[in-house]
């Protein structure tokens, strides 16, 4: 449980850096005109997320969930392949990447690294993660209500908020030309 609770504790720290390079990259795009959309969805997320790591570590210690080695292994490795596509997403849109939905009017929409395959790539790994992180130690109500209330968020707010952004920034784009 212990060796649990330190992979919560580091996934949580990983978060706090991504806050970092988040708030880094709004004051970058804010200084060349960025445009924020969707704030108001944005604490539901924080709440969301910072809930997920909490209840994975309540409902492990107070439930005595234990640890499964044929489902914990493999739930480890994909929680740990999340992060690994989450940074690739960070790494590929650079100082466009944030937390929050800005976007600069007239950069062209980025097509390289994971997003010359998928659209929303960071949302594979966020819903992936949510279902492992939780299934490491068997934290299955975890998994279970995180993924059915983050997929109404990202489906009914965030990724439709995320299309009127693009749409924007290319619209923007193309009255440059």
């Amino acid at each position: 449980m212990l060796l649990y609770a330190a992979l919560i504790l580091a996934t949580g720290a990983e978060r706090v850096v991504e806050l970092f390079v988040s708030n880094r990259n709004a004051r970058w795009a804010f200084e060349r005109g960025g445009v924020e959309f969707g704030r108001g969805h944005f604490p539901f997320m924080v709440t969301l997320h910072t809930g997920m790591l909490l209840a994975c570590l309540a409902e492990v210690f107070l439930l005595h969930r234990a640890f499964v080695p044929w489902l914990g292994w493999p739930m480890l490795v994909a929680a740990l392949a999340c992060q690994v596509l989450r940074w690739w997403c960070i790494g590929t849109l650079g100082r466009r990447w944030n937390t929050r939905v800005i976007v600069v009017p007239g950069l062209p929409l980025v097509s390289r690294g994971p997003y010359r395959l998928l659209r929303h790539p960071n949302y594979v790994a966020v819903i992936a993660e949510g279902i492992a992180l939780p299934l490491v130690h068997s934290a299955w109500i975890t998994a279970l209500v995180f993924t059915v209330v983050n997929l109404v968020l990202l489906f009914r707010f965030r990724i439709p908020v995320e299309e009127r952004a693009l749409a924007f920034g290319l619209s923007q784009a193309a009255q440059k030309v």
